[in-house]
């Protein structure tokens, strides 16, 4: 009787550890994605941060929550804009939190760290904004995209317009860090090239917004064009400023979209007339683009900018690798592949990933009508970073 005891109580044990064998992939791969959000929720950028992360949580809404068969679990740090916090903030998402995938951010300078974290640890990293030119350059990875630009291809864009409009003189300004002179340097390649000269390139620390003197020395310069970097808060006080200086009347004012995106109802008449260049416009009128605003004003009672398009844009590429690798993130060269395969329908327009893992995609000129960034052509089409020293 014992002896028949022992035996049935053996089965039962090597049964229930073949049951184990046999379930424990199953039951990993029902694990949601951890989505760890590293984004500016306070000050100047607290208004991108936000717009990003409805316009991610609304891609995956509208695939019921889902991504490659998995649920997402989000979890939130406030970046704070400021780099010298950037590495421990990101190491609380890695390693406090063990996100399996980083969404961020809008600093450059941030994301760059971000993007050496991501690199160190081998996490999948999707920049949805910050668009130093470094981590699609140098620090390209098989782990690490961008749903957003490089720095330098809305400023290469607008170089080129105010060299065909006829400007020969420019004044650069923006605030002294990465993405400002990233996008500066990316103006001044082209609008050389096409015959013009910057003939000043001012900037002051970030996040100033003391703009007096500096609006005095342009208007001692008389250049026929400024082409300016600023976002969020910053935007709208230079821009406020340079009209009520009076510059914008003689001086046009030009500059990659982020001077105007999500900024022009603060910004008021002050904006009117001003051409920018980026990978988004108001009024492209497509089908696509239109149920995405529809969809965005209806769900936050907002109307949708370049940042919720970003936003929206990373997790369309989280759904495309985790589709490509039934839902399993360790599969990084898999995960690459797809995505670097892939025709992303984003309400910007079709567009698709370099090999360094940066959009291929139309630039528009944009002009601002009311409260809109109206469509006034396409500036280059299909426009590729040149992602200089990637050796992916």
């Amino acid at each position: 009787m014992q002896r028949r005891t022992f035996a049935m109580s053996a089965a039962l044990l090597t049964g229930a550890a073949a049951l184990a064998v046999t379930t424990t992939p199953a039951s990993a791969q029902a694990a949601k994605v951890k989505v760890g959000f590293m984004l500016p929720y306070t000050g100047t950028y607290a208004a991108l941060g936000n717009a990003i992360e409805n316009g991610f949580r609304l891609y995956v809404d509208e695939q019921g929550g889902k991504l490659g068969g998995r649920e997402i679990e989000y979890v939130k740090v406030d970046d704070e804009s400021e780099p010298s916090k950037a590495t421990d903030n990101v190491n609380k998402l890695i390693k406090r939190d063990n996100v399996d995938v980083l969404v961020g951010t809008v600093h450059s300078g941030v994301a760059t760290a971000m993007a050496k974290a991501a690199k160190d640890s081998n996490t999948l990293l999707i920049v949805p904004n910050g668009g130093a030119d470094a981590i699609t350059g140098p620090m390209c990875g098989v782990n690490i995209f961008r749903s957003s630009f490089s720095n330098w291809q809305p400023a290469y864009a607008m170089g080129e317009v105010a060299a065909k409009k006829g400007a020969k003189k420019a004044v650069t300004i923006t605030w002294n860090y990465a993405a400002g002179t990233e996008s500066t340097n990316g103006f001044k390649e082209s609008f050389e090239k096409g015959g013009g000269t910057v003939v000043k390139a001012l900037n002051l620390p970030f996040p100033g917004v003391e703009f007096q003197a500096l609006l005095t020395e342009i208007a001692a310069t008389r250049p026929d064009v400024v082409y300016a970097f600023f976002a969020g808060g910053g935007a709208v006080k230079f821009v406020k400023d340079y009209a009520a200086a009076g510059l914008n009347r003689s001086i046009p004012l030009y500059g990659p979209g982020f001077l105007t995106d999500g900024t022009l109802d603060a910004q008021g008449d002050a904006a009117q007339g001003m051409y920018t260049t980026l990978h988004y416009a108001d009024g492209l009128n497509t089908p696509r683009d239109n149920a995405f605003r529809l969809a965005y004003a209806k769900t936050y009672k907002l109307q949708p900018d370049v940042y919720a398009v970003q936003g929206y844009d990373a997790a369309q590429m989280l759904a495309i690798g985790l589709k490509a690798t039934g839902g399993d993130v360790s599969k990084k060269p898999e995960f690459a592949a797809a995505i670097e395969k892939a025709k992303i329908d984003s309400p910007r327009g079709t567009f698709t990933i370099s090999r360094a893992h940066n959009p291929v995609q139309d630039i528009y000129l944009r002009k601002v009508v009311g409260k809109e960034n109206k469509l006034d052509g396409i500036a280059i089409k299909g426009l590729s970073d040149p992602a200089r020293g990637c050796r992916s």
